[in-house]
């Protein structure tokens, strides 16, 4: 959607973006309600949809503001780089608000491809500062060339969000550093 102009609009937008984006924290894409986005916010129903014609549309805007991406650590050594990123991800998972919206998008994107682009972004924003951390410790030779990329990824990322939205195991210090060293060890033993 276009940037308004208008100053009071900016406004407005923003507050029922925010209101929007806290219900959704709460409630899921399941419980949300145009009615308690406009009591949140104090911006009337019918400018709501006049910016936002559908619930869904609204929705949508709001989980785009979900973002996963990461700064890019650089400690000189893979092992260290993909420590820290995990274990900072390991805590967005735990304590940002976006982490507990996540599982009714992935429900919601399994119906509806625009909610199936939403959950795509969220994943390839995770996914982003690990790839380039695996491609700077390929370029230095610390990972062959030949590794998987995208099976590193996976096996990097994946076991933590087993442990956030399904074992609801902690994602501690112990449990990132057992995962890298099994991931790298894997990838160094199979490229030998």
């Amino acid at each position: 959607m276009g940037e308004p102009t208008d100053a009071r609009v900016r406004r407005s937008r923003e507050r029922v973006l925010t209101a929007a984006f806290e219900l959704l924290g709460e409630s899921g894409v399941g419980g949300f309600a145009v009615d308690e986005v406009a009591r949140r916010s104090g911006v009337a129903k019918t400018t709501i949809y006049r910016h936002w014609p559908t619930r869904e549309a609204l929705v949508l805007e709001a989980a785009s503001r979900i973002s996963a991406e990461q700064p890019v650590p650089d400690t000189g050594a893979v092992r260290a780089d993909l420590t820290a990123l995990l274990t900072h991800t390991g805590h967005l998972l735990t304590t940002a608000r976006w982490s507990s919206v996540v599982p009714s998008i992935v429900d919601v994107a399994e119906r509806d491809p625009e909610f199936a682009e939403v959950h795509a972004r969220i994943q390839r924003g995770h996914a982003v500062a690990v790839r380039k951390v695996i491609e700077r410790a390929v370029a230095s030779g610390e990972i062959p060339a030949a590794a998987d990329r995208s099976v590193m990824i996976s096996a990097l990322i994946g076991p933590l969000y087993y442990r956030r939205w399904f074992s609801r195991e902690p994602i501690d210090e112990a449990f990132v550093a057992t995962i890298v060293a099994g991931v790298l060890s894997q990838v160094r033993t199979s490229s030998s």
